[in-house]
């Protein structure tokens, strides 16, 4: 007996050891066949740090032509946020030469001549011709590293903005932290003015013009936006829902205790398997092709994912039903739909409920990226957001949007399931 427990317990050790080193070994092909090293070679702080301030803050651009002369000014250099013709912010002043204040002492200058007074280090100039193309002089004869520069191009990043030089512009862009123009653009008689202003001009008679002001703004779009989040919505409940429909009545044809052919039930199964086996995306991409995009075909994709999953776990359900309840709506004479109706649905109803609407809010979730493939929904804008690489204070406001739907949906759905156990427990 000593000898055999001896050698039971060496291998129990042996087994013990062997597996966490197959786990470090993995982990250590995963380490250099993901080419580890290489991320954090190529992870650059700069730009994490610029998207990061991208997306809580907004930035200004003063902009002027090298060849005419012209300066125009900005927000976030769409056309739609510019400023007025002879209107500027506080911290730009107009005149032959622009001076822009970028706060603690960075000054630039825009003119024939680009000048940036950096404090600390000194004045930048900045000369540009056709012919030479960009030439800048620094103080000391170096290039600083929060600088770049090539005969085509000159790029400036501080801690107080950014400067950059072309041929054919200069671009001064200021960072202040906000969303401007969230709630009403430059040309709105509203913009600029506080909450106890519009409070009151709402009740001289012009709410329904300051909410189609806030509604229609034309840099936010908070209309399209709304309509964008009930299509998301939509998507998810009509591909859940239809889905649960469906599933309902097939599912009795790949349960045991109601299918007896085992036939039917393999086929019900397998056809289960297939529509569950292939994830909505993969639908989304297929139907997209078939019938084009559209928050329907987004919501067709979720319905045949859904209609697999819903059919195995409600035939699972519907075989683990109490027969005693339905042997006793049979002893009334009841038929076979009727014993359905009376002795199997009231048992299995707050079974499927719950899980539909827990569906319900996964999907949420996935109709945002469908939406994205399908052309429909709050998917869509985050994706055009992203397409610009610029407006990424938009992006964090879809996400936020996103974020708080899918809280909403949760909410809603576990505040219906716990009044369905309550209820399902009351009638027990």
């Amino acid at each position: 007996m000593r000898p055999r427990a001896t050698a039971l317990i060496a291998r129990k050790r042996l087994i013990a050891l062997t597996f966490p080193a197959v786990i470090l070994a993995y982990l250590t092909y995963v380490f250099f066949a993901f080419n580890v090293p290489g991320l954090a070679e190529r992870a650059s702080l700069k730009n994490a740090r610029t998207l990061v301030a991208d997306s809580y803050s907004y930035k200004t651009h003063v902009t002027r032509d090298m060849r005419a002369g012209d300066v125009a000014i900005a927000i976030e250099g769409e056309r739609k946020g510019a400023y007025p013709e002879g209107t500027a912010p506080e911290w730009v002043t107009m005149g032959e030469e622009t001076l822009v204040d970028l706060g603690a002492g960075h000054l630039v200058t825009l003119g024939e001549t680009i000048r940036y007074e950096v404090p600390g280090y000194g004045v930048i100039n900045v000369e540009v011709s056709r012919a030479k193309g960009v030439q800048p002089t620094f103080p000391d004869g170096k290039v600083p590293d929060w600088a770049s520069t090539s005969k085509s191009r000159l790029a400036i990043t501080t801690e107080a903005g950014r400067l950059n030089v072309t041929r054919t512009k200069a671009e001064v862009f200021k960072y202040e932290t906000g969303w401007e123009l969230f709630f009403f653009t430059l040309d709105s008689p509203y913009y600029g003015k506080s909450p106890l202003e519009l409070a009151r001009l709402a009740s001289n008679g012009e709410a329904g013009a300051i909410w189609d002001g806030f509604w229609n703004n034309k840099m936010w779009h908070h209309g399209q936006v709304a309509w964008a989040i009930f299509e998301t919505i939509l998507m998810a409940f009509l591909g859940t829902f239809g889905a649960a429909v469906i599933a309902l009545p097939l599912a009795f044809l790949a349960a045991k205790n109601f299918a007896p052919l085992q036939a039917i039930r393999f086929a019900m199964r397998r056809l289960f398997d297939f529509f569950r086996g292939v994830d909505a995306l993969i639908w989304t991409i297929v139907l997209a092709r078939a019938f084009g995009p559209g928050p329907l075909t987004g919501a067709l994709a979720i319905l045949i994912t859904d209609t697999g999953s819903f059919g195995k776990m409600f035939s699972e359900t519907l075989e683990n039903v109490d027969g005693k309840q339905v042997e006793g709506i049979r002893s009334t004479g009841a038929k076979p739909l009727q014993r359905y109706r009376f002795g199997v649905i009231p048992q299995v109803v707050p079974v499927f409920l719950s899980q539909v609407l827990y569906f319900l809010e996964s999907n949420t979730r996935s109709a945002t990226i469908i939406g994205a493939i399908t052309g429909g929904g709050i998917g869509l804008l985050l994706t055009q957001a992203m397409i610009t690489q610029k407006d990424w204070e938009e992006v964090s406001y879809y996400i936020l949007l996103v974020i708080v739907m899918v809280m909403v949906m949760d909410w809603l759905s576990g505040l219906l399931r716990a009044r369905l156990i309550r209820g399902d427990e009351g009638g027990h």
